[in-house]
Order: C-alpha cells, then sequence, then structure tokens
C-alpha cells in the first residue's frame, strides 16, 4: 500500500499537474484560429486585433498600437491566467460590449493549450 501511495505521490500527480498546464505545441496549432486577428512574439503588432505578447500579467486595453472597443479601453483589469481563461471561453460575459467577434473556445484543454502557447513565447 505505501508503495502505490509513493507512486501516485511522486509519478502520477506530477505527471496530472503538468498535463493540466496544458501543452504549448498543442496551444501554437489552437492558436491557429486566434492567428487571422492577433499576433504573439517579440515583434507582434496589432492589427484586426491586439498582439497578444505578454499579454498575462498586462492591463485589459493597454496596448498603444490597437484602437480598442470603450468597453475594453474601460475593463479595468490585469490579464491573469484565469481570466483570460474565462475570456476565451465566453468574450462577451467577460467583457460585454468588447469588439471581438469570436463566440469563444467550448475545450477546456484547448484553453490550457493556448494559455501554454502564451506563456512560452519568448
Amino acid at each position: 500500500m505505501a508503495g502505490t501511495s509513493a507512486f501516485l505521490l511522486f509519478f502520477v500527480l506530477p505527471l496530472q499537474q503538468a498535463c493540466a498546464a496544458g501543452d504549448p505545441v498543442a496551444g501554437r496549432a489552437a492558436f491557429a484560429k486566434c492567428a487571422s486577428c492577433h499576433q504573439v512574439g517579440p515583434s507582434a503588432r496589432g492589427g484586426f486585433g491586439p498582439q497578444l505578447y505578454q499579454v498575462i500579467g498586462r492591463r485589459a486595453g493597454a496596448t498603444t498600437d490597437y484602437n480598442y472597443s470603450p468597453a475594453m479601453a474601460k475593463a479595468g483589469f490585469v490579464w491573469s491566467e484565469d481570466k483570460l481563461r474565462a475570456f476565451m471561453k465566453a468574450p462577451g460575459d467577460v467583457v460585454p460590449g468588447n469588439k471581438m467577434r469570436f463566440w469563444g473556445i467550448g475545450s477546456d484543454r484547448q484553453i490550457d493549450d493556448i494559455l501554454a502557447y502564451l506563456r512560452s513565447v519568448k
């Protein structure tokens, strides 16, 4: 019994935690649905949508190279992973009146993967 507990503690739980954090490779592929409007990376610029380079920890509506909706400009929060997760799931629920025309991502796994990808871009 003790051997099983040790196995779970040292091998299975860390693996589950790593999987929950998302897969950046799968996230890059999943980000393809976002890439028609959003760029990431050090040279990213706003276009049809704001650039998402280092978005985690950034104030919503704060980049200077994108014309945000009044709703997003007044959102008044910082993008945390939880806030991004909620926004990717239902953008209109998180910031009513924003101008993103996307219905959301229904897969929690895909959202975790996209977040892992966004975290990995240096």
